[in-house]
């Protein structure tokens, strides 16, 4: 579904995601992802679903019948799904995955 980021002032922002361990996850298309361990996420918005977090130093992409590059969007400290930043789109998650002990500082 199209949406659009709404930016925060970077003084209101919330803290960066650190991912110390990987995160395997499994998309409804079929494929899986992992977050990578020792990743770092920074804050650039949010959108209804959540937050959105860019990731720092790596490109994170998604698979379905394409290949998308992908933001996190997270809320109650859960993955919710990801923004496609070249297509203005936001994908959900099935259920919601919940992020590591230890993921935000």
């Amino acid at each position: 579904m199209p949406v659009q980021i709404g930016v925060a002032e970077r003084a209101n922002s919330p803290p960066d995601l650190h991912f110390t361990a990987p995160l395997p996850l499994r998309l409804e298309t079929g494929y899986s992802r992992l977050i990578p361990a020792e990743s770092h996420w920074v804050s650039v918005g949010r959108v209804s679903e959540g937050l959105v977090y860019r990731p720092v130093d790596i490109v994170f992409s998604i698979e379905g019948q394409q290949v998308h590059e992908a933001w996190l969007v997270v809320r109650n400290s859960a993955l919710q799904g990801f923004y496609l930043p070249a297509e203005a789109r936001y994908s959900s998650l099935t259920a919601p995955v919940p992020l590591p002990k230890g993921t935000q500082p």
